[in-house]
């Protein structure tokens, strides 16, 4: 009987310390006035002690060191700070895929304009005057390829670009190999329309058309992935805070100083129903979200394997020069196909010379390109370094909307254990931690969420990844659909499938060239890796250049 006597007394005294201890700081509310002027208002707005609260609208009413005016600015406080954390997060990740964007599209174009400097260079020491008074067929063709990367099918027609490159080629060359003949411009308008049917380039055409379109395709639908990023992250992150979120906020950070506990944090599952509470539209879009992410991991991979954009465009004027000489090779059957489908063309006037043309030595000198140096052009990197780093990035961002409830709920910002503001005062928070998205909030506790009006922005955004998820799945295939394009495109945008790269599954096959002739890369500057095949042997091109340069001075032999 003693012993519980002492228990009472014990209690009672415990009760009665804690209580004078809290009504001593509401008798003095010295704590509030520092930490409420620590956050830049006036100190003026705290009464010195404890006033009558029963005006209050959000925090408990009582006795309280909070006045209305004071629960008006810290509620605009509370929204400044529960946003700083999501905006923080949002700004990091915009930045991250503002910088992949820029390395993967300064690399892509820094790859068009090396592969026609290094043909360039190749051919006007291979071809010489042939090359030059020729020069403009293949800077029209380079220019066609950027405008095509930058707009798509929006702005060139990939395969007429292309038909019309090799038939204007075919009619350039045939014109060579055949000088003791004069073809008028009809005669050349029935050479070119056979073009397909002659095959005068072998199989290189249509390989290359195919490698062409897959990486090109594959290249700007990526870029255009990672441009897409920032531009829908900053739009939901500019979505403004509800005023049920704005109260909510209030609450669980600035109420404590009412009751003078101003370093009361609140508890972890306290402020996740807060923020699953005013994070729930946000939520409703991590679906749509990791398919677009698994989408871009997914084109990533083909960027690395047969739609390298780098193995194309490396070898580009080998691939070329290979056409040329399949053309130089097969110059006597074509023309013979030629005649017969067109007519015998009239003997040339100007062409006098009987000489046969001789065998003749080649000291043309090549630099053979080593497929261990790997090359590096934009910002020192190589495609396979971009395409490691961006896949870690994009793992990283997968889930980012459904997870930033937990990432803004953790470390300082929360209270540990039961020691923590539960929303009425320091103690264990007993309410269940909802689940994320707006149809979960018909049960939130702690906020008030019509989850009959979703927001506006938040669902265009959503209709945004779902479309460019559509572009993403139809570039891994090879299919090029037109989209709305940025502010330095050239042209304006379609919508329809311009261009097809494979029929799956056969996107699984890289399509590079194979030949039996020695690999060695007539050269004089590389740049990425090396296409798996294509290269032309040394002698081969100089057997082909020697015809074609001696077939055009054939006029001027006595």
């Amino acid at each position: 009987m003693k012993t519980l006597l002492v228990l009472c007394v014990v209690c009672t005294l415990v009760v009665f310390s804690v209580s004078m201890t809290a009504e001593q700081k509401l008798k003095n509310c010295n704590e509030v006035r520092a930490a409420y002027s620590s956050k830049g208002f006036n100190v003026n707005d705290v009464p010195n002690k404890g006033v009558n609260g029963a005006s209050l609208k959000v925090c408990p009413q009582g006795f309280s060191c909070c006045t209305v005016e004071m629960e008006e600015k810290l509620s605009q406080q509370s929204h400044t700070e529960i946003k700083a954390p999501v905006s923080r997060l949002s700004t990091n990740l915009q930045s991250t895929f503002r910088q992949r964007h820029d390395h993967f599209d300064k690399f892509f174009r820094e790859l068009l304009k090396n592969a026609e400097v290094s043909l360039h260079s190749m051919f006007v020491r291979t071809y010489g005057m042939m090359y030059v008074q020729n020069a403009e067929l293949f800077k029209k063709f380079f220019e066609a390829l950027t405008r095509y990367y930058v707009s798509g099918g929006a702005a060139v027609n990939l395969d007429s670009m292309l038909s019309d490159f090799w038939a204007d080629l075919l009619e350039r060359m045939f014109r060579l190999v055949n000088v003791q003949y004069e073809f008028t411009d009809a005669y050349m308008e029935c050479v070119s329309r056979h073009t397909e049917q002659l095959q005068p380039f072998g199989d290189v055409p249509r390989k290359l058309r195919i490698q062409l379109t897959r990486a090109f395709v594959a290249a700007r639908t990526f870029v255009r992935g990672l441009t897409l990023m920032p531009e829908v992250v900053n739009k939901v992150s500019m979505v403004s805070a509800s005023p049920s979120c704005v109260r909510a906020s209030m609450k669980m950070l600035y109420c404590p100083y009412c009751s003078g506990q101003v370093a009361l944090k609140p508890c972890q599952n306290y402020c996740l129903n807060v923020l699953r509470g005013c994070l729930a539209n946000q939520a409703d879009l991590d679906t749509e979200w990791n398919n677009f992410l698994d989408a871009m991991l997914s084109l990533a991979e083909r960027l690395e394997g047969p739609f390298n954009f780098e193995s194309v465009m490396d070898p580009i004027d080998v691939k070329i020069s290979e056409a040329i000489m399949n053309m130089q090779e097969n110059s006597m059957q074509v023309s013979q196909k030629v005649f017969q489908g067109c007519g015998q063309p009239k003997p040339s006037k100007a062409f006098r010379s009987k000489r046969s043309i001789k065998d003749t030595g080649f000291n043309g000198r090549f630099r053979p390109y080593s497929p261990d140096a790997r090359p590096t052009t934009a910002a020192g990197t190589s495609l396979d370094r971009l395409t490691t780093d961006v896949k870690k990035k994009l793992k990283h961002a997968k889930k980012f909307w459904s997870t930033l409830p937990e990432t803004v709920c953790a470390g300082e910002r929360i209270a540990p254990g039961d020691e923590c503001w539960n929303g009425t005062a320091k103690s264990r928070y007993e309410s269940v931690v909802i689940g994320n998205g707006l149809a979960n909030q018909v049960s939130n506790p702690d906020v008030d969420v019509d989850i009959t009006k979703p927001d506006i922005v938040i669902r265009s955004q959503i209709a945004v990844l779902k479309e460019m998820t559509s572009w993403l799945k139809a570039a891994h295939s090879g299919n090029d659909i037109s989209f709305e394009t940025g502010e330095d495109d050239e042209d304006g945008s379609g919508g329809e499938e311009s261009g097809s790269g494979c029929d799956s599954p056969s996107c699984d096959t890289d399509m590079y060239f194979s030949t039996t002739r020695s690999p060695v890369k007539p050269r004089i500057d590389s740049v990425g890796s090396p296409s798996a095949g294509g290269v032309a042997s040394q002698g081969s091109v100089a057997l082909a250049l020697c015809g074609l340069a001696l077939a055009l001075l054939a006029p001027h032999l006595r």
